[in-house]
């Protein structure tokens, strides 16, 4: 069961602005009765956009230039607050393909990458022009390059960085640790006579 290998992410970025971004304000609490993930598809930051009776509040997200956004342009602790896995699951069921933010939450970070969902970081100052180039000109393509660690548009380019270890799991397709597991049953099997067999 192979998984693909994510080097590149290219298409029109989208800014959330603001630093702790939560994970109760990525996907509201009521969201997470669904039975599968598919089912947020849609759903993030979904109070953050509509008002109670379902009119828009105006949020980037939303707006027809941003329409089709892969990429979002993030701050400061991106993904902190509760450690729920829905949060990634939303953003990217619903079209997002990668994060570049100043900073992330650790376990938001842990389970985006998990899915396959890149979580960039770049400088304050760098995210703050990629901004502006965005709002100015939102049909700008950028690319996330995961090999030359770059956040780039025909008009600029930024430095990025990401830990070593996910970075090379997403680029060589093993991002998923349990397609890992299920790929390598001998290995499994070897380990699991190894450990010690405790009796009750």
């Amino acid at each position: 069961m192979p998984l693909h290998q994510i080097t590149t992410i290219t298409g029109k970025a989208v800014p959330v602005a603001g630093a702790d971004m939560d994970t109760d304000r990525i996907i509201p609490a009521r969201f997470l009765k669904c039975v599968t993930f598919d089912e947020l598809a849609g759903t993030m930051f979904y109070d953050e956009r509509f008002n109670a009776d379902g009119s828009s509040k105006g949020h980037p997200i939303d707006k027809p230039a941003h329409a089709g956004a892969s990429i979002i342009l993030g701050g400061e602790n991106f993904g902190c607050g509760s450690s729920r896995e829905h949060a990634p699951q939303a953003i990217k069921r619903s079209g997002i393909q990668a994060i570049v933010a100043e900073t992330f939450a650790e376990i938001f970070f842990g389970n985006s990458t998990g899915i396959g969902l890149p979580c960039v970081c770049a400088a304050h100052a760098d995210i703050a022009a990629a901004t502006a180039l965005t709002e100015e000109e939102p049909e700008t393509p950028w690319t996330v390059d995961l090999a030359a660690m770059t956040l780039s548009c025909p008009k600029a380019s930024f430095p990025i960085t990401m830990p070593a270890e996910p970075r090379e799991a997403l680029m060589q397709g093993r991002w998923d640790a349990v397609v890992e597991l299920m790929n390598a049953p001998a290995e499994v099997e070897r380990l699991a006579a190894a450990l010690p067999n405790p009796t009750l």
